[in-house]
């Protein structure tokens, strides 16, 4: 078998849904793929992440490749164009809102040779806002216990006492009000790290 048998048989594998194929895609053409996000990029951990989304998305679309002039290899260079653009834009993105904070929260923008609060990162800045924002999503009585639990840096014994309400309720208000902020904020901002 030549490598343009070997090429084709691959690729109809891959299209398939032959998983020992795709890994034989992912070997090959990963590299390449790695490259061009990095050098349009500029950044290793986000052409890696170019690098998954390309290869996810190609699984996913396997069924809608059709071989054409430049073979799988330009069809994987189309996906990741489209990714890297992506990437450009949720970077713009992110730089526009870090921007949108900073304006909205001067007091946590550091001043040359002034001593703001400790010197948060634009993104941190943006987090912080994403948090806030789905905490005020939650019921009152969800948002008072998580409110005096970080923010006032009581236990849960003590914001049991504050409140008046029984510890177990406390308890309950408080993982209930952490799930729903976890899954929102997974679903809102794949970027932002949601601890586990």
């Amino acid at each position: 078998m030549n490598d343009e048998e070997r090429e084709e048989r691959v690729t109809a594998g891959f299209a398939a849904g032959d998983e020992g194929c795709m890994e034989t895609v992912y070997r090959r053409w990963r590299p390449l793929v790695h490259s061009m996000a990095r050098r349009s990029l500029g950044d290793e951990r986000e052409a890696e992440d170019v690098t998954q989304q390309v290869f996810l998305a190609a699984w996913r679309g396997r069924h809608g490749y059709r071989p054409g002039p430049g073979g799988l290899g330009a069809w994987l260079t189309g996906i990741t164009r489209h990714k890297v653009a992506d990437a450009l834009e949720a970077r713009t993105r992110r730089a526009r809102a870090a921007a949108a904070a900073a304006r909205a929260f001067p007091a946590l923008v550091p001043r040359p040779g002034g001593h703001a609060w400790p010197e948060p990162e634009p993104e941190r800045v943006v987090d912080r806002i994403l948090v806030l924002g789905e905490l005020s999503r939650l019921p009152s009585a969800q948002q008072r216990v998580l409110r005096l639990a970080f923010y006032g840096d009581l236990t849960q014994t003590q914001i049991a006492a504050r409140t008046g309400l029984p510890l177990g309720t406390v308890k309950s208000h408080m993982r209930r009000a952490l799930h729903v902020l976890r899954r929102s904020l997974e679903a809102s901002s794949p970027l932002l790290p949601v601890p586990r």
